[in-house]
């Protein structure tokens, strides 16, 4: 049953979440700025297609674990303004040559990565040494009453949703990897619950 509800019911689900139109505008606001060999871990149904700029990319990378996600994504690729190559693998599985992309987009995803600490150095290393992370993330609330709620739901809340974790600390994870923080907006999300809703939005590079 938990693998019907993983294949067919969760990915339509996190796609119609998480491409609100809300959301959108926040994608739009952050995804142009990628360039050259764009890596996007947690590709999903391909959300953030449409905002990268084709005169500014060479191509796109694209990780995604989940049969589910990738069938979502067929209608996003068909209209794909940029050179796509599909990896069906875990970002966990992942072994790129040092400096080799130019730009990490992480857009809701982190939430997820299994051993993601581990899977941050990685891609740290991976990073060409003027590169860049996009990151659009939800994670850990900067309000202590809320940040309970985020540790007691989590042990539920990532049954039902895909192994989506509360409370991870986006920007203290990015620093942790070697990442130094250039821009970093926090904030809560209208429209969703404060428990689920905290995001992080900013830049991240090696120096």
């Amino acid at each position: 049953m938990t693998n019907l509800y993983d294949r067919y019911v969760l990915p339509p689900l996190i796609n119609y979440c998480c491409g609100m139109e809300s959301l959108a505008e926040l994608r739009e606001a952050l995804i142009p700025k990628a360039r050259g060999r764009v890596l996007e871990i947690g590709f999903g149904s391909g959300l953030n297609l449409p905002f990268y700029s084709a005169s500014q990319i060479s191509k796109v990378i694209a990780v995604e674990p989940s049969e589910g996600m990738r069938r979502q994504a067929a209608e996003n690729l068909a209209r794909s303004p940029v050179p796509v190559e599909w990896l069906s693998i875990g970002a966990e599985e992942l072994s790129l040559p040092a400096g080799s992309i130019d730009t990490v987009v992480l857009t809701f995803t982190l939430c997820t990565v299994p051993e993601w600490e581990k899977v941050l150095v990685h891609l740290h290393q991976a990073l060409a040494d003027d590169g860049r992370v996009l990151f659009l993330e939800h994670g850990l609330s900067d309000d202590g009453q809320v940040r309970k709620w985020q540790n007691r739901l989590t042990p539920v809340w990532k049954r039902l949703a895909g192994g989506c974790h509360l409370n991870r600390p986006i920007a203290t994870a990015l620093e942790a990897a070697g990442f130094r923080i250039r821009t970093v907006e926090t904030f809560y999300f209208e429209g969703a619950p404060k428990f689920a809703g905290f995001i992080y939005q900013g830049i991240a590079g090696k120096d």
